[in-house]
């Protein structure tokens, strides 16, 4: 942390020097995730932090993981096997909605994304709002909202591009995209690989009561992933679009038998995923100046989650029927041998949204909404009857007031019914004063977040260092509620642009997993193999806890130098309380939520110059840390601070059909590798000093390119890629 605060005050003259001269007009950002609705990055009512197409080309991310937790100083990651971990402002996963071109991301297991559906080489820009924003994107959104827009292609003509990196451990990326406009009909299809052998940071592990110095358990397993999605549109007539999209995912992760302690059953399979999705809808544009529209968009998301048994397994059932939930029901054992394939679980999603914007007299712009939720659960094994569902249907309303030049008010409601929980009115408010290049920002919403399927029915062996845990789902849960507040001060000038934004995020009946006696346990749930709850399998349920809250501050700054010269910085300091059930003591005690590092930080120099019109290079210096991890019942994660370089070089002119680029870079240059015993490895995974490469080309016969509309002049004048 130290090196990255003298890197910032070492440029702190530059930001006094040359601010009047040589003044460029830059283009605002135009961004839609805070209020649905179009604004300028300058002028959105809510603090809205964005990663650039500028800032993805010229860092050069293998994953969204490395690039939020690199270009951000808000997200922490603790990568796994059933997903990303992921943290935002002291809350996890299931509290951070993640949207693609505004619909909802679908792939959890055990409350963690698959992040690996985002391919880094498609994304446009990301859009970044922080705290509850439920009145409008409804529940999972307590923490924030993540939009991951996509990128779009000419507007007639014919686009391919290519794009492989391999880097150490045999880590490969394969990006391709087809896309073609003929007429009113478009076509995309996009298609990605990854793949990595994984690695290992020690050999220690604390299991069986004792730490094995010959684990054979890697820090991160191998895996294999790879994903096709096709996205179709129709335009009868220029305000009207019509569209289908479909995709489908496979995941392998790939875990080594434990060498002489094969006694852990978790090393005797392997870990399969499978994804699909499909949707369909349209947009009207209408009235004046076709700025009032009106879009449907129906979709289903499928994620199956399977055992690839490698060796000889038996697993031990309870007899379904009358005696199902009987402590003493009749058990057998069911053999599994190596090859074959074992459904965990397959979460179901169908989604319906109707939505308008409209512009009113007196400066008035309306958004309204209609929501229909279905989840369907299938988890033979894993759920008392086999499968459970749940809905949840919504009006919500927002309007946005902007009569006067120097204040906009922004205000809005959700009705939520669900099936299992009745009727919720969640509100937000928003205010926003403008003093030339200054903004300043209150905000204050509630969140409101029902208890999951899984939560609610799911039950499931979880194996932790010398601990097995049997996690129980909980019918008894009450939704949870948040009541969060902010306020920003920001001046964004043409080349200089400084936010400080602080936030107190206050929730009511926290979920979370707790130790309880086996008579607490409800009648119906399987207990027979608990023992009298002092030895063996420990009991853990879904409970709601009193209450939690988090507080912090973040910071982020840009100064373009010199036209070819940006620095940028971020930093985020945080805290959070919870209180959580003490079983021993029988009482609530004040806790700090597992994850939270009071601090963490990032910065980087993004260089970029055309020598030439056939070559341009670009140089990215970028550095990221965190403050210990604090964990209740494991070691803390360990300080960290890494630095990476990427370099790209663009080949070719700009404006011709062919162009070409070539990335060399690496990744944590000072060799920072955290050596603590499995699982306890809390604070970074990185497997040290890697070095990559990654070759691409670009095929654009469109629009652009045979009107000749942007001449070479401009082209290579222009800062932007």
């Amino acid at each position: 942390m130290r090196y990255t605060l003298l890197y910032i005050i070492l440029c702190l003259p530059l930001l006094m020097f040359g601010q009047s001269k040589e003044k460029e007009l830059q283009l605002q950002e135009v961004v839609v995730t805070a209020t649905g609705t179009q604004h300028t990055l300058k002028d959105v009512p809510m603090q809205t932090e964005v990663i650039s197409r500028k800032m993805l080309d010229s860092f050069g991310g293998k994953s969204i993981e490395e690039i939020l937790g690199s270009l951000t100083a808000s997200f922490a990651f603790n990568e796994g096997d059933m997903g990303s971990q992921m943290q935002l402002g002291g809350l996890g996963n299931s509290y951070i909605l993640i949207l693609i071109d505004g619909k909802r991301i679908h792939g959890d297991v055990g409350g963690e994304n698959d992040l690996g559906l985002i391919d880094p080489q498609n994304i446009e820009r990301i859009e970044i709002v922080k705290g509850a924003q439920s009145a409008l994107y409804g529940s999972d959104a307590m923490a924030g909202v993540i939009n991951i827009i996509t990128k779009k292609h000419p507007e007639a003509g014919v686009y391919a591009d290519n794009s492989t990196r391999y880097g150490m451990h045999n880590d490969l990326r394969q990006h391709n995209t087809l896309a073609f406009n003929i007429g009113k009909f478009g076509s995309q299809t996009n298609f990605q690989l990854q793949r990595n052998d994984g690695w290992q940071n020690t050999s220690e592990e604390f299991a069986e009561g004792m730490v094995l110095t010959d684990s054979k358990n890697k820090t991160v397993n191998e895996f294999r992933n790879w994903q096709i999605a096709e996205h179709l549109t129709y335009r009868p007539m220029p305000h009207l679009e019509f569209y289908a999209d479909g995709s489908y995912y496979i995941k392998d992760i790939y875990r080594p038998r434990n060498g002489n302690h094969p006694s852990c059953d978790v090393y005797t399979y392997d870990l399969h995923y499978n994804n699909a999705s499909a949707s369909a809808g349209g947009k009207w544009d209408f009235g004046e100046a076709r700025k009032n529209s009106l879009s449907l968009d129906v979709d289903w998301n499928k994620h199956a989650y399977s055992y690839n048994y490698t060796a000889h397994t038996y697993e031990y059932m309870l007899l379904k029927g009358e005696e199902y939930g009987d402590l003493d029901g009749e058990w057998y054992s069911v053999p599994y041998l190596p090859g074959q394939r074992k459904l965990q679980s397959d979460q179901q999603r169908l989604m319906a949204q109707l939505k308008g914007i409209f512009y009113l007299p007196q400066a008035n712009t309306l958004h309204a909404g209609a929501e229909y939720r279905y989840d369907y659960l299938n988890a033979p094994d894993r759920t008392q009857t086999g499968s459970a569902s749940d809905w949840t249907g919504s009006l919500y309303v927002q309007d946005e007031f902007d009569k006067l030049e120097w204040f906009n008010l922004t205000a809005g409601l959700r009705l939520v019914r669900n099936q299992n929980f009745g009727v919720r009115i969640t509100p937000k408010v928003s205010a926003m004063f403008s003093v030339g290049d200054f903004r300043f920002r209150l905000g204050w919403s509630q969140g409101f977040k029902t208890p999951t399927v899984k939560e609610l029915h799911y039950r499931y062996l979880h194996v932790m260092g010398s601990s097995t845990f049997f996690n129980i789902g909980n019918t008894g849960l009450n939704p949870q509620t948040s009541n969060y507040l902010s306020t920003s001060a920001e001046y964004r000038g043409e080349k200089f642009t400084v936010a400080v934004s602080g936030y107190l995020n206050k929730l009511d009946n926290m979920i979370a997993l707790v130790n309880v006696p086996v008579g607490e346990i409800p009648a119906g749930i399987t207990t027979a193999y608990l023992g009298d709850g002092s030895t063996g399998v420990q009991a853990r349920m879904y409970k709601n806890m009193d209450d939690a809250r988090t507080y912090g501050v973040d910071v982020t700054l840009s100064y373009q130098v010199i036209k070819d010269l940006t620095l940028t910085g971020a930093y985020s300091w945080l805290n959070t309380e919870a209180h959580l059930y003490d079983a021993e003591k029988d009482r609530m005690i004040s806790v700090t939520i597992d994850g939270t590092a009071h601090h963490k930080w990032s910065a980087s120099a993004m260089y970029s110059h055309t020598f030439s019109p056939l070559y341009k290079l670009g140089i990215n210096l970028s550095t990221r840390g965190s403050s210990t991890r604090l964990y209740q019942n494991n070691r803390n994660g360990k300080a960290f601070q890494i630095w990476r370089i990427n370099t790209t070089h663009d080949l070719g002119r700009r404006d011709r059909i062919l162009t070409y680029r070539v990335e060399l870079g690496v990744d944590n240059i000072f060799n920072y590798v955290d050596r603590t015993m499995h699982p306890y490895h809390l604070g970074n995974n990185t497997p040290g000093t890697t070095v990559y490469g990654t070759f691409g080309i670009k095929f654009n016969y469109g629009k652009r390119v045979k009107n000749n509309i942007i001449s070479t002049k401009q082209n290579f004048n222009s800062n932007e890629d």
